[in-house]
């Protein structure tokens, strides 16, 4: 084979794994779009459940932690995300939003996990 046709083989070869990658991302994405999203953020401090509050609702809600420390819970737009937190790494403000089933966040230090369960907007409200 001379050099010319083992240049347009590798060509070739480059253009169909880039064209192969990108049909891999586009299905990717096309699956995490049609995960269903969550209905119920529920929060859990220490082991206990805390409450549950529907993400079709827009609110803020202050949590107590473990042995005295304090999260904000934002519910927004379909989302949920804590914003304050005074544990010392702050960790759990680097989750970000999350609106899909199963996803959570967790600030170990105050033992706080909140995770998005789907489907039914009903339960109850705790303070």
């Amino acid at each position: 084979m001379t050099e010319e046709g083992k240049q347009k083989f590798r060509i070739r070869r480059d253009l169909l794994l880039i064209l192969g990658l990108l049909i891999l991302s586009a299905l990717l994405w096309l699956a995490l779009g049609l995960m269903p999203r969550g209905g119920v953020a529920v929060v859990t401090v220490d082991g206990a459940q805390f409450g549950r509050y529907p993400l079709s609702r827009d609110r803020q809600v202050v949590i107590p932690g473990y042995d005295g420390g304090e999260n904000l819970l934002v519910i927004a737009e379909g989302a949920a995300r804590v914003t304050e937190a005074d544990c010392p790494d702050k960790l759990c403000i680097g989750f970000g939003a999350i609106s899909r089933q199963h996803e959570s966040i967790v600030c170990l230090p105050h033992r706080v996990v909140i995770t998005i369960e789907g489907g039914e907007e009903s339960g109850v409200d705790l303070p």
